[in-house]
């Protein structure tokens, strides 16, 4: 659930006041794409940081710092033959059943069978030690860094479109209608680079990250060329 927004500002005006009266660099929580859009509108300029380019769930950090304070872990099991096949929300459910609270968890990347998870690095001890089991499968935890390549996501699609307006690209990514992406800007539940945006017409900038809550992310990638019909080819990774 996303913090109250008039709270969060709060928040993050009084860790950004120490960073400056301190010179010792402060950072937030993990921060869901809702509470990171309230951020943006709150401080100008705020750094968001997910331990790997591309995060979903980042922590706002004010100052300058040789680090993050984040960590990635590993959460492996021990016998992949007689592993479960095991889910975002199946590794998710193991930690919060540690009582681990969300805010302590950013992303959590899947790799060859194994959990790649990005966590504020004062909670890390504590999963290292003592998750042991997920989904009835023994696994074993250790701080790692995330594969190369392991978090691009998924594959480059090339789609034809009338425009680069938010709506349209919406529609062709996610096979909906323009009235249905309309509606989904409208609602409040599309988000462009951590930004809220319920204008259906927003035109895309090339690299935007575009996400809709409840269906997915994707990358906009740019036009790729002009059909000779005088339509745009796009390509988009999702």
């Amino acid at each position: 659930m996303a913090e109250d927004g008039s709270k969060l500002k709060r928040r993050l005006a009084e860790l950004e006041e120490r960073a400056y009266n301190t010179g010792v660099a402060c950072s937030s929580r993990f921060l869901n794409i809702a509470e990171q859009s309230e951020a943006r509108e709150a401080i100008f300029g705020i750094r968001l940081e997910g331990g790997y380019e591309g995060a979903e769930r980042r922590i706002a950090v004010f100052g300058e710092t040789d680090g993050l304070p984040i960590a990635c872990v590993k959460i492996a099991p021990v016998s992949m033959k007689f592993s479960d096949e095991l889910t975002h929300r199946d590794f998710l459910g193991a930690l919060m059943g540690l009582g681990i609270k969300r805010e302590m968890l950013g992303d959590i990347v899947l790799v060859g069978g194994a959990g790649y998870l990005f966590c504020l690095d004062e909670i890390a001890p504590v999963i290292i030690s003592e998750l042991t089991e997920v989904k009835r499968t023994t696994v074993r935890c250790e701080y790692s860094a995330l594969p190369d390549d392991a978090a691009r996501e998924g594959e480059e699609k090339s789609l034809v479109v009338s425009s680069e307006r938010l709506d349209v690209v919406l529609a062709a990514v996610y096979r909906l209608s323009r009235s249905e992406a309309k509606e989904f800007c409208e609602k409040g539940l599309v988000y462009v680079d951590s930004r809220l945006v319920t204008k259906a017409g927003a035109e895309l900038d090339e690299g935007a990250r575009v996400t809709l809550r409840g269906r997915g992310r994707f990358t906009f990638l740019g036009i790729e060329r002009e059909t000779k019909k005088g339509r745009l080819r796009v390509l988009v990774r999702v």
